[in-house]
């Protein structure tokens, strides 16, 4: 049973010894050595299973499963030098699925590693390969979206975005919880551009839909889904101004991808 898994490990000696072990049993692997890439690599590739370090730089491994465990259930093994019982029960709260203390031996990280696989694959229902909301319809393996039938060409950001709101429709995301599930952690991007981005998207799915709304502005709080209505001048009508401060000029920022 091959399969494709991220492992997530600072020490770059063990991080190769994994490598070598997954390879022979015949996985596809990915090596990175912080947390911060941990996600950004998790949300991107979409592995089949973490191999998660507990101590690394930027963001530890405890924080990466707890983020990446709201968002995902991708089997996550932790590996911790960590040996109390309060330690290995926080990951275990945190969302990990199993985990090794160090020194462990790399036949015995395989033989988990299968078993965690072999769980999952029984238990996961497959993933819808189509979201339909309304009148949108977004291909997530094709990279397509429809509203109202009419194909919609988005940007790459444009199209995460509205899958994270297609994913919970009517839940108000706010900025910081975009940038969290669509940027990770680039801390180079500003509530801003996440507005400017929703504005191109709000246009493209709506020009030439007669009115209907797709996307809505929640003042102050953010943005949600709606199931496409025809709109009118009133609350929907808040739909076309910032989610939050007044006066940060982010119409004028429509062109940023």
């Amino acid at each position: 049973m091959s399969a494709r898994i991220l492992v997530a490990e600072d020490d770059a000696k063990q991080a190769r010894l994994i490598r070598i072990y997954l390879e022979q049993a015949g996985d596809e692997v990915q090596i990175v050595s912080d947390g911060r890439s941990a996600i950004d690599r998790a949300r991107s590739s979409r592995p089949d299973l973490l191999v998660l370090d507990v101590m690394m730089p930027n963001v530890d491994g405890l924080d990466v499963c707890r983020i990446l465990r709201a968002e995902s259930q991708v089997p996550i093994l932790l590996l911790t030098a960590r040996s109390t019982e309060e330690d290995l029960l926080l990951g275990l709260d945190l969302g990990a699925d199993d985990y090794l203390t160090k020194p462990y031996s790399p036949r015995e990280l395989t033989a988990r590693v299968r078993a965690l696989l072999r769980r999952s694959k029984a238990a996961a229902p497959a993933a819808p390969a189509v979201l339909t909301v309304g009148a949108l319809e977004v291909d997530t393996t094709r990279f397509e979206v429809r509203a109202a039938g009419r194909p919609v060409a988005l940007t790459g950001k444009e199209f995460a975005i509205l899958t994270v709101l297609m994913g919970e429709p009517e839940r108000v995301f706010t900025r910081a919880q975009i940038i969290d599930r669509v940027f990770g952690f680039d801390r180079n991007v500003l509530p801003r551009t996440v507005d400017a981005h929703v504005m191109n998207l709000r246009r493209k799915l709506e020009k030439g839909d007669g009115g209907t709304h797709y996307v809505e502005t929640v003042y102050g709080r953010g943005y949600r889904l709606e199931q496409g209505t025809q709109g009118t001048q009133g609350t929907q009508g808040a739909g076309t101004h910032d989610a939050g401060t007044p006066g940060t000029g982010t119409h004028g920022a429509g062109t940023v991808r």
